[in-house]
C-alpha cells in the first residue's frame, strides 16, 4: 500500500513469445475512481503470463512461458518492487497457469505444451523449492490441430481444503487430485470429468456457494454450468453460448463475482465481456460489452471495478461494474501495458 494506492502487477509476453513486454509491470490502482497509473517494470523476467499471489505471504509467483517451461518467485517489497526468490523448472513446455494451494504449502502449475501439472514445496516464508512431482496427462480430443495431445490449462485448487482440478483442454476433461502434503505428490481421485467432444476446456471459476462452477470452451465457444460435490466431482446441469456475438467467439477468462450473483467471461475474437445473470439454473446473459480491443486475454474483479488485459492491444481497460445489474461501463482511457496477459489484484 501507497497512501490511498493498492499495488497492481501486470504480466506479459516477452519478446520470446513473440511479445513486446520486458517482464511484469506494477501499477498503482485508485480504490475510489478505479484508475490505474503503471509504475513500470518491476522484474525483468521471459514471458511471464499468469501470476499468483501467496496467501499470507508477500510473495509473487509467476509462470515463465517458453518452451523449457519455468517458474519464478520474488518477494514483494514496498512500492510493487520484487527481488528474486528464484527460478524452478516445471519439467514441461509453456506453462500458462499456476496456484498456491490455500494453505500456502505447496504451488502447482500447468504446462500447456506438455500437458502436464508441476508441483513445487513452499517454505514457511513463501519461497519455492525443487519440484516434487509432475503427472503427464494423456490422450487427444475431437480437434486434429488443438487436440492432438494434452493441453493442461489452468489448475484450480479447492479454498476449503477439497481436490484440485486441472483443467485440460486437449483432452477435453478435468482431473481431480489430492496432494499428499508429505511427499508433495499427486494423487488422483476417481475417474477425470470429460466434456462435450471439442469443447477444448480453459478454464473454470467456483461460485463462492461451493457447489456450483463453470467451465469455458475455448474451441467451442461455450459456458458449462456444474454441480460441485465436497468431493470435487462435476455434474453438468446445462451449457449456454459464451457471447451473444456473430463471428469468431475465443473465450479466455471467467470469474463469478464474490457476491455470487454475476459471471464474467472475457471473449477474444469479437472483443467482449459477457455478464451472466447466476440466479437461475443456469447462466443468462443479461448484458455483452465491447472492450475497446480485439483479444480480451484475461481480466480481474477488484471491488466494484473490472480490469481488462487486451494483450494485442496493448492496453488494460477500465471498467466500473453496476451493483445491481452486473455490466461494467468503462472508466478513463485505456491504460498503455505491453502484451498484457494477467492483471493481479
Amino acid at each position: 500500500m501507497t497512501g490511498q494506492h493498492e499495488i497492481v502487477h501486470i504480466g506479459g509476453y516477452t519478446a520470446r513469445s513473440g511479445g513486446r513486454a520486458s517482464g511484469i509491470v506494477a501499477a498503482h490502482r485508485d480504490p475510489a475512481t478505479g484508475a490505474l497509473t503503471p509504475i513500470g517494470t518491476v522484474a525483468v523476467t521471459p514471458s511471464p503470463s499468469f501470476l499468483v499471489r501467496h496467501p499470507t505471504q508477500p510473495v509473487l509467483y509467476a509462470v515463465n512461458e517458453l518452451t523449457d517451461g519455468q517458474v519464478s518467485a520474488w518477494r514483494v517489497g514496498a512500492d510493487g518492487a520484487l527481488d528474486a526468490l528464484g527460478s524452478f523448472s516445471t519439467g514441461g513446455a509453456e506453462p500458462c497457469h499456476l496456484a498456491v494451494l490455500s494453505d500456502g504449502g505447496h504451488l502447482v502449475a500447468a504446462n500447456y505444451g506438455s500437458g502436464s501439472v508441476a508441483v513445487f514445496p513452499l517454505d514457511a516464508q513463501g519461497a519455492p523449492g525443487e519440484r516434487t512431482d509432475l503427472v503427464v496427462h494423456e490422450g487427444h480430443g475431437a480437434d486434429p490441430e488443438r487436440q492432438d495431445r494434452a493441453h493442461a490449462h489452468m489448475v484450480n485448487p479447492d479454498r476449503g481444503g477439497g481436490p484440485l482440478l486441472a483443467v485440460d483442454l486437449g483432452t477435453d476433461s478435468v482431473y481431480r487430485y489430492d496432494l499428499d502434503t508429505a511427499s508433495g505428490r499427486l494423487v488422483p481421485r476417481g475417474p477425470r470429468m470429460r466434456t462435450v467432444p471439442g469443447t477444448g476446456p480453459r478454464h473454470l471459476a467456483r461460485h463462492p456457494d461451493g457447489q456450483r462452477c463453470y467451465l469455458v470452451g475455448e474451441l467451442d465457444a461455450s459456458v458449462t454450468a456444474y454441480g460441485l460435490s465436497d468431493d470435487g466431482a462435476l455434474h453438468q446441469r446445462g451449457r449456454v453460448d459464451a457471447s451473444g456475438r456473430t463471428g469468431h467467439v475465443q473465450p479466455s477468462e471467467v470469474a463469478v463475482d464474490e457476491d455470487g450473483r454475476f459471471l464474467y467471461v472475457a471473449n477474444r475474437g469479437v472483443g467482449t465481456i459477457a455478464v451472466f445473470d447466476l440466479a437461475g439454473e443456469l447462466p443468462a446473459l443479461v448484458s455483452e460489452v465491447d472492450t475497446g480491443g480485439e483479444w480480451p486475454r484475461h481480466f480481474a474483479l477488484i471491488g466494484e471495478h473490472l480490469y481488462v488485459a487486451d494483450e494485442r492491444a496493448d492496453m488494460v481497460r477500465v471498467f466500473r461494474r453496476d451493483a445491481s445489474t452486473g455490466t461494467p461501463t468503462p472508466v478513463g482511457e485505456p491504460v498503455p501495458v505491453a502484451s498484457p496477459t494477467c492483471v493481479l489484484p
